[in-house]
């Protein structure tokens, strides 16, 4: 089986897989392939938390161009899969020199299916956009083909407990990545000071209690296959074997209260109300941090789809409150510019690159401590203590040092060494000055006179070569 995620989130999804039992596990560009029954099959859905889509192959084959797809989906035996009082959709997905627009061969894949059941029953099944029995994925790779069963539908990062949404909601994918590539899993306060339509808040509220993020929705695409277990999953559905105590508060707080009223909705809507702190409160007036210390992570306005007046201001003010008012506390931030991260003017410990929507953004880690960083490490260390013993530094008046004796101890020779090394020392050729070079020089005369040759150089041919005809 196939599990497709966020760029990035590969590692975290992969975990998650093992987690829940799943094996043979190959982490690929976007996706997660892995190996099991049934049963793990509808465990993926329910219980993996930056998962996209969990498809299920049935069928691969090469194609060259178009008119071949369309003959390999004839081949396959439909009758399987679907049947006529059913509705079906396509998803194409399309990373290709060949094939340049995934929708024709989403379009090509429905007449294969359509055409099979033309040519057999004189009848078809329909085609449903918003709300299919069934859904096919069609993954091409250069001429490799793979198609699947969709056993998800709508993708998975609808949860179901939205009910109202800001301007520029956070993906529950990204938020659920954001918090599991933190390491947090309820050990601490968690606190949200920009915190929106209140995504971050549920998602870490789900973390802390063991809650499968899956529990809030109303259908998987797997419920109507023919095949469907519905006891099977029942018993993983009702499953609570994970649920988990948490003993610390989850505190979300935005300038806007049109906001804290949709955050307060979803919020209400995943009955976690007693769990989460909402307030109407900006940034700025943040002078105490909640006690007792946790994490920070927040996704402050990148500009792009909300306007600020002074983004960089708006950065700058983050980090002076980050370094005043929260010390004690890991502050994660994400941002789209780097321009952003400069004006928050703190160094980080770590980063995480991570795409939210079209945007390439990064996460930042932020250590937070009271005073400068080096007199804050120099803090935890215990220098060890050597005892003082002091040198008889008295010295004989008689016993005198020359500078040649000092030379030769500093360098650590003793006189007889250095005698025998002198011995030992033969150079290769005595220097003789009486000694005669073997090569004479003469000596310009400057009174004979030296005349100039009037000869030209001969040449080797006078003139030109005539040729007779």
């Amino acid at each position: 089986m196939i599990a497709k995620t966020m760029a990035e989130m590969e590692d975290v999804l992969a975990e998650e897989l093992t987690n829940i039992g799943a094996n043979n596990i190959e982490i690929g560009t976007r996706m997660v392939s892995f190996s099991g029954d049934k049963s793990l099959m509808y465990k993926a859905n329910v219980c993996c938390r930056t998962a996209l889509r969990i498809l299920k192959p049935i069928y691969s084959f090469k194609a060259e161009n178009a008119d071949e797809v369309y003959e390999a989906i004839k081949q396959v035996n439909w009758d399987d899969y679907l049947s006529l009082d059913k509705t079906f959709s396509i998803d194409a997905v399309v990373f290709s020199h060949i094939f340049h627009h995934s929708k024709f061969v989403a379009y090509r894949v429905k007449d294969g299916i359509v055409d099979f059941f033309n040519e057999k029953y004189g009848k078809r099944p329909s085609v449903s956009v918003s709300n299919p029995d069934m859904v096919f994925n069609i993954h091409i790779a250069h001429n490799k083909c793979t198609l699947s069963l969709d056993s998800s539908g709508e993708s998975l990062h609808k949860r179901g407990y939205r009910v109202a949404q800001t301007e520029a909601p956070l993906n529950e994918v990204l938020a659920a990545g954001m918090i599991l590539k933190s390491g947090w899993k309820g050990e601490s306060t968690f606190i949200d000071p920009m915190c929106g339509s209140g995504t971050l808040l549920i998602e870490a509220a789900m973390i802390a209690l063991g809650i499968p993020p899956g529990i809030h929705r109303k259908h998987f695409a797997f419920e109507s296959w023919p095949d469907f277990d519905e006891k099977l999953f029942s018993d993983i559905y009702n499953d609570d074997s994970s649920a988990k105590d948490f003993n610390f508060r989850i505190i979300g707080s935005d300038i806007s209260s049109k906001a804290i009223d949709i955050a307060q909705k979803n919020i209400e809507s995943a009955g976690l109300k007693k769990y989460i702190d909402l307030e109407v409160k900006p940034f700025q007036q943040y002078e105490v941090a909640p006690k007792p210390a946790g994490i920070l992570m927040t996704n402050p306005p990148y500009g792009e789809r909300i306007k600020v007046e002074d983004l960089e201001e708006l950065y700058s003010m983050i980090g002076e409150r980050l370094k005043h008012v929260f010390s004690g506390y890991d502050a994660y931030i994400l941002s789209y510019k780097k321009e952003c991260f400069d004006k928050v003017a703190l160094k980080y410990s770590k980063r995480f690159f991570l795409n939210n929507g079209a945007l390439e953004c990064e996460m930042r880690k932020y250590e937070l401590f009271a005073g400068k960083r080096k007199e804050n490490k120099s803090e935890g260390r215990t220098r060890k203590e050597i005892p003082y013993t002091p040198k008889n530094t008295e010295r004989k008046p008689e016993q005198k040092r020359s500078f040649d004796s000092l030379r030769k101890k500093d360098r650590g020779f003793d006189n007889e060494k250095l005698d025998g090394l002198k011995k030992e020392f033969k150079p290769r050729r005595p220097f003789d000055n009486d000694r005669e070079p073997k090569k004479i020089f003469k000596k310009r005369d400057s009174n004979k006179s030296y005349e100039k040759r009037d000869e030209k150089p001969k040449r080797l041919f006078e003139g030109r070569i005539r040729r007779e005809k």
